[in-house]
């Protein structure tokens, strides 16, 4: 007789149903793991025998055959463990032989019997409601699970104790109840920043549009300070974002104590960061900081400092808002729609734009060319705005706070977005669409810029030498600046400011 138990293998961030079968039967005493178990899954069996022997049970003294189906799918991680040992308590017994049906199981076994937290529940408990089943996880990501649906039936046991008293009734558990993580405390805000009022300028545009950004200046100019305050002005989420966002959480393992967050991603890596670190991959092929940034920010501080392979790693995701991993065997997408906003000074040094600064080895333009040649071509062309950040003065420095701060910019922000949602709902795309997320047949439509607007651009584009890609990111950055002004087409102003920022991108590929 055959015990069969559901669970799930993870492919990106989404639950593929696995099939753990159970067989004991008589012969040589041995306990068998087929099913393309990896390293985490294949050392399962003395966590399950451990646990079982803590819990009162012993393996019976037969030979033990567990399939993970289907056989040609490479199972990953340590929550088969639950599953296997519920699937051998079944099969001896220690709990009635229909009361895993209607269930997905997954979860971690300590070797004293209890139930430690995985990865993955939340879209694990997706999964098992959109076929119809409940679940059964470890306590710890009770709360997690309960987001999946209100009406989704779902046991999150401490121990297999615990679980099999309440299969045999003499102790219900209660369903756990959603969670959401507490704040930790007001974000960073524009108030803080003294001068700098063309780059909070900026900042804004990119908020408004969702464009990427790149600032250059000196050390100490604030480029840090402006980036970590982009998500204090950007809108809330909506509940299908925060639903992939958690979702990508989960399945990297992030999700302390299973609650969500309501805010949006920043994720800023270090400059020594490996191309698997950034974009995803290694053996277990796990998201990387693009993804876990969905939605959100990516802030790329010194990125000249970045290897140019793992800069080059970003631009396919750049444009399509994924990344795919392939492996031999099997292949994973995982969502990466982000925005990106990166850092960077003029030169190694940094101060090869100060009045009167002479570089010591070399002349200040090929220093700075040289520095600016480590960031290729392609993925300048995949930024729409570019500035110049420069050095805050004293004189800034002991001005009062702005009047001004994230609160306000926020709102005009969120009545541009409020602009651009209605816009693109009435033409069939995502409720989260922006402009710099735009496809090219669509931003035909939506910009239709006046006669002299059209010259100018005509012009710019003949001037500046702009690609495809550059055209069409000009033309993006103009509607967002015609939301913000709350016109319904983009004027000449609205352009000239678009290629303005344009121009600084021109300047630095040139140069390097």
């Amino acid at each position: 007789m055959v015990t069969r138990v559901s669970t799930v293998a993870f492919e990106g961030i989404e639950g593929r149903a696995v099939d753990v079968q159970v067989q004991i039967s008589n012969g040589n005493v041995a306990f068998v793991l087929v099913g393309l178990p990896d390293k985490a899954v294949g050392e399962s069996k003395e966590r399950v025998r451990a646990a079982l022997l803590a819990s009162g049970l012993a393996m019976p003294a037969k030979r033990i055959v567990v399939n993970l189906a289907p056989a040609d799918l490479p199972k990953e991680g340590s929550h088969y463990d639950l599953p296997i040992a519920l699937g051998i308590m079944a099969a001896i017994g220690a709990i009635p032989p229909d009361a895993l049906a209607g269930y997905t199981v997954l979860g971690e076994l300590a070797l004293d019997g209890s139930i430690t937290a995985v990865a993955g529940v939340l879209p694990a408990a997706i999964a098992a409601n959109a076929r119809g089943h409940g679940l059964i996880c470890p306590a710890a990501c009770g709360p997690e699970a309960a987001w999946a649906s209100r009406d989704a039936d779902i046991l999150a046991p401490r121990s297999l104790i615990q679980l099999a008293n309440h299969f045999k009734g003499d102790q219900v558990m209660a369903r756990p109840e959603p969670a959401v993580a507490p704040s930790s405390g007001p974000l960073p805000d524009l108030r803080d920043i003294k001068g700098q009022e063309s780059a909070k300028r900026t900042l804004e545009i990119a908020a408004a549009g969702g464009h990427n950004l790149l600032m250059s200046g000196p050390p100490g100019s604030g480029k840090s300070m402006l980036a970590q305050r982009l998500p204090s002005i950007l809108p809330p989420l909506g509940p299908a974002e925060l639903l992939e966002i958690s979702m990508i959480q989960s399945v990297a393992g992030q999700l302390a104590e299973g609650a969500l967050s309501s805010r949006r991603p920043f994720r800023a890596p270090h400059h020594s960061a490996s191309m698997a670190a950034l974009v995803g991959g290694g053996i277990n092929a796990r998201p990387g900081e693009i993804s876990l940034a969905h939605h959100g920010v990516l802030f790329l501080d010194e990125l000249p400092e970045f290897q140019p392979g793992v800069l080059d790693a970003l631009r396919q995701p750049l444009e399509t808002g994924e990344v795919m991993i392939a492996r031999a065997n099997h292949r994973t997408t995982y969502p990466a729609r982000v925005q990106l906003v990166a850092a960077m000074n003029p030169c190694r040094c940094g101060h090869a734009t100060d009045p009167g600064y002479a570089c010591r080895r070399q002349p200040n333009d090929r220093c700075m060319a040289q520095y600016a040649s480590r960031i290729s071509g392609p993925l300048l062309d995949r930024i729409d705005l570019a500035i110049e950040v420069p050095a805050v003065t004293a004189a800034d420095l002991i001005l009062p706070p702005p009047a001004e701060g994230s609160a306000e910019v926020a709102a005009r922000v969120r009545r541009a977005r409020e602009i651009a949602a209605s816009r693109y709902g009435a033409l069939g795309l995502s409720p989260g669409a922006t402009n710099a997320s735009c496809p090219p047949n669509v931003l035909e439509e939506v910009v239709k810029p006046d006669p002299e607007g059209m010259r100018l651009l005509r012009e710019a584009a003949g001037a500046m030498r702009l690609s495809a890609r550059g055209f069409h990111r000009i033309l993006r950055v103009a509607r967002t600046l015609a939301d913000l002004d709350g016109e319904a087409a983009p004027r000449r102003i609205h352009l000239a400011e678009a290629i303005s920022y344009r121009s600084h991108l021109d300047r630095r590929t040139v140069a390097a």
